[in-house]
Formats: structure tokens, C-alpha cells, sequence
């Protein structure tokens, strides 16, 4: 008999996580923030963590209730660690934190290269590597990375940045495959184009925000708050057999060719 069988499930709690401790990098603004009021709207304890500690403590005052604040630098691979040995009892992590230099290969310069590397892909390796053992150690849980659609479609500009997501999503499979005996599952949201801080830059450009815009199939961007419904399902036991995946929250934009609509005949 499987560990299902013969269970009745209350879909009426498919997606509450009450006791569950939620461990958010990256709470202190735009995903991060949404994410973690998600999070605790259904139930869940959250730990709002960002290397900001004003912003991170902002956070978890909107949240109120049994919401903490803490500072964790995610460059710093023994803050990294430090974090998995205080949090070893999290029932799910989420991480957020990206940066991006637009610039085309000729142009980049080593040190721009390593600064999106070691954000964008080196942090994601350091806290996967130093939480999903300590939740295997306690019978599973729920690790949530995010990737970009520039995983999977580029333009020029995006070589670095393309090229870390791309390697989150290869990372998140093989610590699902690793891991997921032990009940750990690795799963990473690809959000669209978003208007967070990291995309201000196109914002301020009325002829690239529209372009991007009328790109997908919603003919908009998005919003943070768009993406808190992914993470809420990950996290929570509606997504119980779920590791491994990339769930798209790209408002169609990888499914849409968009570059003309023809007319009707």
C-alpha cells in the first residue's frame, strides 16, 4: 500500500499551512514581500529574512502576529549555513533574490559576470545545499526557487542572467532527483516580466516597457502580488507530488509568439 492509500483528503485545507515555519529570502521587497504575506495568510509562520534588515523587519510588522525578522546575507556562505543550523525546522524555504547587468557578452566585465553568478546561482546552490538536508533530516519539505522565462527564451543583453536562471533550473531537478527520497521537493517559479525594482530600468523606457507589454498573451506585465499564488501552492499540500518543475507564471509569454497578429480572412 502507498503512504496514500486509503486516506481521505479535506480539500477544504489543500492549501493552509498552519504550524508549518516558512524561512522567505528576499522578504524585505517586491516578490519576496508578497510572498511572505501570502504565506502567512494561510496560515503559515513566517520568517521574514533579507540581507536589509529595515526592510525584512517592515515585512513582518505588515504581517503581524508570530512573524520574525532576521538578517541573512545570502553571499555569505557561513551566514548561509548559520541561517539552515537557527531554521533546521522550516516546513518550507523560498528564495528570491536576483540581480541582472543588461549588457551584451563583448561589453560585460569579469567582475559584473561574477557579481550576477554568485548572486543569481551561487547563493541558490549554498542554500540548497545547506537546507534541504536538514529537512530530510525531519521528514521532508517544500524548497521554492525562482528562475525567469530567460531560462528558456533570450535577447541580447540578457547573457549572464539567461545563463544563471537557465542553471537554477538544472540545479533545482538534480537536488529534486537528490533529495526527493527523502521527501524534499525542489520546484522553481518563472515569473514573466515584472515590475520590481530590477526591472525599473525598462519601466523608465516607455517604448521598452510597452514592447515587452504587448508581449505576452495578457498584453501586460505583472505584478509581485501575481506571484504569490505559485508559492502558496508549493508550499503547501496541494502540491504534495510536485519536485522537480517549473511552473511558468509568465502570462503566456513562452506560449505566444507575439511579434504579429494577423488579420482575420
Amino acid at each position: 500500500m502507498t503512504p496514500h492509500e486509503g486516506r481521505t483528503m479535506d480539500y477544504t485545507r489543500l492549501f493552509q499551512l498552519d504550524g508549518d515555519r516558512v524561512l522567505v529570502v528576499g522578504a524585505g521587497s517586491g516578490i519576496g514581500r508578497e510572498a511572505a504575506l501570502a504565506l502567512a495568510a494561510h496560515g503559515a509562520s513566517v520568517i521574514c529574512a533579507d540581507r536589509d534588515s529595515t526592510t525584512a523587519a517592515e515585512t513582518a510588522a505588515l504581517i503581524g502576529g508570530s512573524a520574525t525578522s532576521t538578517v541573512v546575507d545570502v553571499l555569505d556562505q557561513d551566514a548561509v549555513r548559520a541561517a539552515a543550523e537557527e531554521y533546521s525546522d522550516i516546513a518550507a524555504l523560498v528564495f528570491t533574490a536576483a540581480t541582472n547587468v543588461r549588457k551584451r557578452i563583448a561589453d560585460y566585465t569579469m567582475e559584473e559576470f561574477d557579481r550576477v553568478v554568485n548572486l543569481n546561482l551561487k547563493a541558490s546552490f549554498a542554500l540548497i545545499q545547506a537546507f534541504a538536508p536538514k529537512m530530510a533530516a525531519n521528514g521532508g519539505g517544500s524548497i521554492i526557487g525562482f528562475a525567469s522565462i530567460r531560462a528558456f527564451t533570450v535577447e541580447p543583453g540578457q547573457g549572464a542572467y539567461a545563463a544563471t536562471k537557465a542553471g537554477l533550473v538544472q540545479l533545482a531537478r538534480t537536488a529534486a532527483a537528490e533529495f526527493g527520497p527523502s521527501n524534499v521537493r525542489v520546484n522553481v517559479i518563472a515569473p514573466g516580466v515584472v515590475e520590481t525594482p530590477l526591472t525599473a530600468q525598462i519601466k523608465d523606457s516607455p517604448e521598452w516597457y510597452n514592447a515587452y507589454a504587448a508581449k505576452g498573451a495578457l498584453g501586460r506585465w505583472s505584478t509581485p502580488d501575481e506571484l504569490a499564488g505559485a508559492v502558496v501552492y508549493l508550499a503547501s499540500r496541494a502540491s504534495t507530488y510536485v519536485t522537480g518543475s517549473v511552473l511558468m507564471v509568465d502570462g503566456g509569454w513562452t506560449a505566444v509568439d507575439g511579434r504579429f497578429d494577423p488579420p482575420n480572412s
